[in-house]
């Protein structure tokens, strides 16, 4: 059985990536096909997210194994096969690249193909260019916006920096906190 990916990306609207792979792979196995196709460099942090329907995030399966709590379910991309995760189609997932800022591709598995295999992935249609796996910190900082602080700070109109003291707000010090007998 064959699973064919499409993957896009938020950053790129001219960008999509189809990927085909053996139902039977694993996820470091798709994890390298997406890699390749997109010319990204090798070692990088990354994991996989199988989402809902609208994109929430509901298992990862991470690159190398994390410390988790022993209540929760760990799987690694080496060991965990795509069939034992995957069985419809239109399921959506999330192939996060970038840790730092959870920069993503959404991915889509659009068609499930029976009745055939594949000995290792392909990327079966490339268009346009990717995003680059790496932000410049310095970039993204000189194109955020300041925070806004006038007059409609936090939507209210009459806001006015006069009604905060140097200490905070004025009246605050001298309330007990509960269970305080002495203030």
């Amino acid at each position: 059985m064959i699973f064919r990916f499409l993957l896009l990306s938020d950053e790129a609207e001219d960008f999509k990536r189809e990927i085909q792979i053996d139902a039977d792979a694993t996820f470091f196995d798709l994890h390298k096909a997406i890699v390749k196709s997109v010319d990204y460099k090798e070692g990088e942090m990354a994991s996989f997210f199988i989402c809902s329907d609208d994109w929430g995030k509901e298992q990862e399966i991470t690159l190398v194994e994390m410390n988790t709590s022993p209540e929760e379910d760990s799987y690694t991309m080496e060991v965990s096969v795509l069939n034992d995760f995957l069985e419809d189609e239109r399921q959506k997932l999330m192939y996060v690249f970038d840790y730092m800022t959870e920069r993503a591709f959404f991915m889509e598995l659009r068609e499930i193909i029976t009745g055939k295999n594949l000995p290792e992935a392909v990327c079966t249609r490339s268009v346009g260019n990717p995003p680059a796996q790496f932000v410049d910190f310095d970039t993204v900082a000189a194109v955020s916006s300041p925070i806004d602080i006038g007059e409609n700070f936090y939507g209210d109109d009459g806001y006015d920096m006069d009604e905060l003291d140097a200490e905070g707000f004025d009246g605050l010090d001298h309330a007990p906190l509960p269970g305080d007998e002495e203030y």
